[in-house]
């Protein structure tokens, strides 16, 4: 108990906005699996490093997040970590996300292999926009981009509500993997 309280903790997979990465079941609305994933989360790696990009990270919904329609805040949220603190994201008008760091004029196209272009192109909500990530925030977004309701809708995440990001999946057992990152 003791390990799980301050060291890993698991969590279960209850929607499809990580699909395929992390999959939920069925027949929850767009879900591949017939078990949700259980992943277990590093709660001390922010303790002693910063969060980075890339990282699937478990967190406390802001109050924000209620924008989805539902009572989302506070509850937990699994999304990858996009944009840094200072940070602007832009999503081009294919779905690609670009990063802009501070003091810089240029963008970066982010590398997103674990993205299919059908599910890039799927969700044109939000295609053309910019979003300035503040200071001490983090921009979230699922790898199942049409039924992700994430940063692009509700904002940035304080660090504060940040627990930790994902070492790895270790349930269902022919879902067993390691995420990179969460050490």
């Amino acid at each position: 108990l003791a390990f799980e309280a301050e060291i890993a903790k698991p969590y279960r997979i209850p929607t499809a906005s990580m699909e395929h990465t992390l999959q939920c079941a069925r027949p929850a609305p767009d879900c591949d699996g017939s078990t949700s994933d259980r992943v277990l989360v590093n709660r001390l790696a922010y303790d002693f490093g910063s969060p980075q990009r890339g990282q699937i990270v478990v967190f406390t919904a802001p109050a924000k997040a209620n924008r989805c329609g539902g009572l989302d805040a506070g509850t937990t949220f699994v999304k990858r970590l996009i944009g840094l603190p200072g940070e602007t994201v832009r999503e081009d008008h294919h779905g690609f996300i670009w990063i802009r760091r501070p003091g810089a004029s240029s963008w970066t196209k982010l590398s997103e292999p674990y993205l299919s272009a059908r599910t890039r192109r799927a969700d044109t909500s939000h295609f053309g926009r910019t979003w300035h990530v503040p200071k001490g925030e983090y921009f979230m977004l699922g790898d199942n981009r049409p039924d992700s309701c994430d940063s692009r809708k509700w904002g940035a995440v304080p660090r504060r509500n940040l627990i930790g990001p994902v070492i790895f999946t270790y349930w269902p057992p022919d879902r067993l993997s390691y995420h990179p990152g969460g050490w």
